[in-house]
């Protein structure tokens, strides 16, 4: 189908299926395929790719036009579990969920579709348009406030033509809740793999550099949020980080140090402003950890493997990488495994 055809889809009705990928599944998986069965919009297969099967819970698979797919820990990859999952997938769009994201409403699948009626200024048609998330029930302050920093209440279409204003933020797109057009998606080669995070924002980088639009989404509502541990944004960011020295095409000339230290001011200002300066050292503490794992991972490749290895959130990756590149040895993995304590 060519970019005319595409344009015409409109005013059709798109066919739309919905994957998740599953780890150790709970009560939020269980509220997001409940509220998935109440949406306005029909759904077709709800295609669930679930690491390890001894965490799955057979009354899930009572839902109807459930597809799953148990896979191991070892075989798990960000890019490529969804590139298989997408294979399942026939329909003309398909939602990227993770198992925590739970539909705010019953238009989310709704309001994505809408989204793709959307064009930038010179026409580009949307690749992916995606969701807003909200804070949640336990949602810490400094956390609410990067919810809206990052997902405001105002949609939004990006183009090339962004890049100098937004930068960075320019290619965000998150699988948190993100609909795709297969035939797009199709066109740019699906997503990268092996993929050690961000597979959503570097599909969006390059769709935005081949002519192609992203709509943010803000009526279509998702709640999710994370209270990481210091420790836990350290790793975070160490991935996020490894995964922008990897792809320099995407994102060469677009450093996201900027957008973090505007974040962190901002945030402070929330809080003082929402009267909890006691929250602001706990603030520096995280932030300083993000900036840490951000800056090592930004320069992985002049490290030894023992603290990639200690300082990456998914070890799976590295042994994957290494075996491919022959880059290390695996007596010296062994001694990785050592040090990190394993």
């Amino acid at each position: 189908m060519g970019m005319e055809g595409l344009g015409k889809m409109e005013t059709q009705a798109l066919n739309v299926d919905v994957i998740i990928p599953a780890y150790r599944p709970g009560k939020k998986f269980s509220r997001l395929l409940a509220m998935l069965k109440k949406q306005t919009y029909p759904i077709g297969k709800i295609i669930v790719i679930n690491t390890e099967e001894k965490y799955w819970n057979r009354v899930w698979e009572e839902v109807p036009n459930l597809v799953l797919r148990h896979i191991k820990k070892a075989e798990f990859d960000h890019g490529r579990i969804r590139c298989e999952a997408v294979k399942l997938s026939q329909a003309d769009v398909f939602v990227c969920m993770t198992d925590d994201a739970v539909p705010a409403d019953t238009h989310l699948i709704e309001n994505l579709v809408k989204g793709f009626e959307q064009r930038g200024p010179k026409g580009e048609l949307p690749a992916v348009v995606y969701a807003r998330q909200l804070p949640g029930e336990g949602c810490g302050w400094c956390e609410r406030y990067t919810r809206y920093f990052n997902y405001p209440d105002q949609s939004l279409v990006k183009t090339r033509a962004d890049i100098a204003r937004m930068g960075i933020k320019t290619y965000l797109a998150s699988n948190t809740c993100c609909a795709y057009r297969r035939e797009i998606y199709d066109r740019q080669g699906g997503f990268i793999s092996p993929a050690i995070f961000n597979e959503d924002m570097i599909f969006a980088g390059r769709a935005v550099q081949a002519g192609y639009c992203i709509v943010y989404q803000a009526e279509a509502k998702v709640i999710h949020f994370h209270n990481f541990s210091c420790r836990q944004q350290f790793h975070r960011n160490f991935d996020l980080a490894v995964s922008q020295a990897d792809y320099p095409d995407v994102f060469s000339g677009l450093p996201s140090e900027g957008e973090g230290i505007r974040l962190v001011k901002e945030t402070a200002r929330y809080l003082l402003r929402s009267g909890r300066p006691w929250l602001l050292p706990g603030l520096v503490m995280k932030s300083g950890s993000k900036y840490m794992g951000y800056f090592l991972g930004k320069r992985y490749q002049k490290l030894p493997m023992w603290l990639v290895w200690c300082c990456t959130m998914n070890r799976t990756y590295w042994e994957k990488i290494k075996v491919l590149d022959k880059k290390v040895k695996p007596d010296r993995r062994n001694s990785a495994k050592k040090k990190a304590g394993k």
